[in-house]
């Protein structure tokens, strides 16, 4: 149980914050290979024991009323093996496992945080052994490549759904903090930031959740600081040609809630996507709502044909006709379409990608239905 939790920062729990606590946790351990148990903290290559205890003759054990500094993640130790638990102040948890398969049989009575948290580790787990299990095989026999990378395709598929289902239903949880190893904040840093600010709301007086949110907050300053397309900095301004051959800025727009949309008539999933830009602006542009669209064409006729054929009844439609060499297209560094930036009243950038559904929830956030 020791080998996902060690990769989550525990070792920010040495930082004392000290929010003292006091806990009872008893429980029976039996089939150990020792007569002791320690409550501790484990930092990955070593522990950090508060109390401990003798083990009765059929592994009972009793920590009452255990002073600790913080509300946080902590062990219960015996030899070499460990079961994770959650302390809060005034937590009163028993726990019931056998010491040589801790990581499959063990019971939590009055901790259904730890429990879930325990469920999912045993998941991960397995799914370490897995992939340790089809490395393996792939090194004795590279010929089963292809068979290998089917099989853990699906196996993959099947870990992602038990992964999501676990969000899904510990929802500010402390239980969350293992499935951080699961998510690459580099690919996707939505789903890393939602689940570190469900454990900030869900046990933010925990020092290891307070280190993993200032981790957070680093790697969210260094993607701003990155990133021109980051949500809250200006909107790269730029000027481009109407239909009619008059030019006009983005910028001319400041004052309304503008969604930027890059766009071609030869584009289908654009075209797909032009009834729910349509509805939104229908549904909004009364309250200083409107769409800039960026056409991506290489002749101009296609390109007004596509716009009366859809129904895109806004002004601002502009064009260099430049297909991928577009100007504005080369500034917001876009490499597919349709790509949509939002941008509030300020000229402020308030997201990118933003298309249907996601769309309409934005809008309504802003203007209140």
């Amino acid at each position: 149980m020791k080998t996902y939790l060690t990769a989550l920062l525990l070792t920010g729990s040495i930082l004392q914050v000290n929010s003292q606590i006091t806990a009872n946790v008893k429980g029976s351990i039996f089939n150990t290979e020792t007569d002791s148990i320690y409550l501790s903290q484990y930092f990955g290559n070593f522990y950090k024991d508060f109390h401990g205890s003798i083990l009765g003759e059929n592994g009972e054990f009793e920590f009452k009323n255990v002073q600790l500094s913080n509300p946080d993640y902590y062990v219960l130790r015996f030899g070499k093996s460990h079961i994770n638990i959650i302390l809060r102040d005034s937590s009163d948890i028993k726990v019931y496992a056998d010491g040589q398969q801790s990581t499959k049989h063990v019971n939590y009575v009055g901790s259904d945080e730890s429990a879930q948290m325990n469920e999912f580790l045993h998941i991960l787990n397995n799914w370490q052994k897995r992939i340790d299990s089809a490395n393996a095989v792939l090194k004795n026999d590279p010929t089963q490549r292809e068979n290998i990378n089917r099989e853990m395709g699906n196996e993959q598929a099947l870990f992602r759904s038990k992964q999501q289902n676990f969000a899904r239903n510990n929802q500010n949880s402390a239980a969350l903090l293992p499935l951080l190893s699961t998510l690459n904040s580099e690919q996707d840093f939505a789903s890393y930031e939602a689940i570190v600010n469900q454990l900030n709301t869900g046990f933010g007086e925990s020092p290891t959740v307070q280190e993993v949110f200032k981790v957070y907050l680093s790697l969210k300053q260094k993607r701003f600081e990155s990133d021109p397309l980051a949500p809250g900095k200006e909107a790269p301004d730029f000027e481009e040609q109407l239909p009619d051959g008059k030019t006009m800025k983005l910028s001319d727009l400041r004052g309304k809630v503008v969604l930027l949309d890059f766009w071609a008539s030869w584009c289908g999933p654009c075209r797909r996507e032009n009834p729910n830009v349509v509805a939104a602006y229908n549904k909004y542009q009364k309250d200083g709502f409107t769409v800039m669209s960026v056409s991506l064409d290489k002749t101009k006729d296609s390109w007004l044909k596509a716009i009366e054929s859809d129904g895109l009844v806004w002004p601002y439609h502009v064009s260099d006709l430049k297909h991928w060499s577009s100007k504005a297209a080369a500034m917001y560094g876009v490499r597919g379409i349709p790509f949509t930036v939002l941008i509030d009243r300020e000229g402020k950038i308030i997201g990118t990608k933003i298309r249907g559904a996601a769309l309409e929830e934005e809008l309504n956030k802003i203007f209140g239905y």
